[in-house]
């Protein structure tokens, strides 16, 4: 948890469907009372991607990397202040992640020397993920319009790859959801692991009898 809020992350590759499943959880979430807050992905309000992937100047660098990594947290943190719930759009270790895949690093370097500073921070950080999530399916990049997602159009399956090995090295637990499912399903099976884990007080595992039948009860967060 962060500032008390319970903290859930939706981590995956891009356009593995995050952002569209981050935004249906918390409509539910919403639907059921509990006040919460989605944290959205930093890059597309960055300068320094805006000057790399819109006006093709320069190239990913460790400065725009550190920028996105302190973007990711500070957007987490500030989120948790005044909500009950927040749903992130990935997890830093996500960020350290695509840094590795983006930045040569060598051995000595200072590229190299900041990236396992962020690593042992994300270490650090991973507990106060209450739950993740993790996207298996990965879907057409090929969106008309999106210059951000065209600049990463080859990355997805080494992107995959290194998102696990990372999160796995930082000791960030993540549960796979099942491939194959629409939005909806998605939320389905997600709410109801979270219910099951007891994560959210006063929200009851549903009667098997009845799937997804759940019992709602006045909480921090809650309206009334």
């Amino acid at each position: 948890m962060m500032r008390g809020a319970l903290v859930l992350a939706v981590e995956g590759t891009h356009a593995s469907g995050k952002t569209t499943l981050t935004h249906a959880l918390a409509a539910h979430y919403r639907e059921q009372g509990i006040h919460v807050a989605t944290v959205e992905e930093p890059a597309r309000s960055s300068p320094f991607i805006e000057e790399i992937v819109v006006h093709g100047r320069g190239q990913f660098d460790l400065e725009t990397e550190a920028d996105l990594f302190g973007a990711q947290l500070s957007a987490q943190l500030r989120a948790a202040r005044q909500h009950a719930m927040i749903i992130a759009d990935k997890t830093i270790a996500n960020v350290l992640a695509y840094a590795r895949l983006v930045l040569a690093a060598p051995q000595g370097s200072r590229d190299q020397a900041v990236l396992a500073a962020m690593e042992a921070f994300c270490r650090a950080w991973a507990p106060l993920y209450d739950v993740v999530f993790y996207c298996c399916d990965q879907f057409s990049q090929q969106q008309e319009g999106d210059p951000y997602r065209a600049r990463v159009l080859d990355l997805q399956p080494a992107a995959d790859r290194i998102v696990r090995q990372t999160c796995a090295a930082v000791g960030q637990h993540i549960i796979d959801i099942p491939p194959g499912l629409t939005t909806a399903e998605r939320v389905s099976w997600i709410t109801a692991r979270v219910t099951r884990l007891g994560l959210i007080p006063g929200i009851r595992p549903a009667d098997p009898a009845t799937p997804g039948v759940t019992s709602r009860r006045a909480r921090k967060g809650h309206r009334a």
